[in-house]
């Protein structure tokens, strides 16, 4: 049995937009923001600030994690939880760690400095990979 959405019924592409997009921004917002305040130190309208900075980046980037995400879980149908999560890994690695990459790029960053943003944010995306597809699942389930 597979541990995802199920494929019987497809929701419009508009719809899977806007749904897809609200659970990214929810999610990553709270987890950043926890992560900003409590781990990084930053000031509460420095948070807000990185997070309204954000918005642009998870608005265009959502829907194509989401559909590459959907992509991977429907060609290696996994069949448990473990190899799900390893589906969901991997789609969080090979779609969003270039992204992050491309953004530090274009901020400014040298290689030692990409590297070093990169090897720890790669932790982060391991750890975060299952509870947000979970977290988009229990959206998409919500909102229909």
């Amino acid at each position: 049995m597979s541990h995802h959405t199920p494929r019987t019924q497809r929701p419009s592409t508009a719809r899977l937009f806007v749904v897809d997009t609200l659970a990214t921004v929810l999610f990553f917002t709270a987890v950043a923001s926890f992560s900003e305040l409590f781990i990084a130190g930053l000031e509460a309208k420095e948070v807000l600030a990185t997070r309204i900075l954000m918005v642009p980046i998870m608005i265009a980037t959502a829907r194509p994690y989401t559909g590459w995400r959907d992509w991977l879980l429907e060609r290696a149908a996994p069949r448990n939880r473990i190899t799900t999560t390893l589906v969901d890994i991997g789609a969080f690695l090979t779609f969003q760690g270039p992204v992050y990459g491309a953004t530090l790029l274009l901020a400014g960053a040298e290689l030692a400095e990409l590297g070093a943003a990169l090897g720890s944010a790669l932790v982060f995306m391991i750890l975060l990979a299952r509870p947000f597809g979970l977290f988009v699942e229990w959206v998409r389930v919500r909102f229909g």
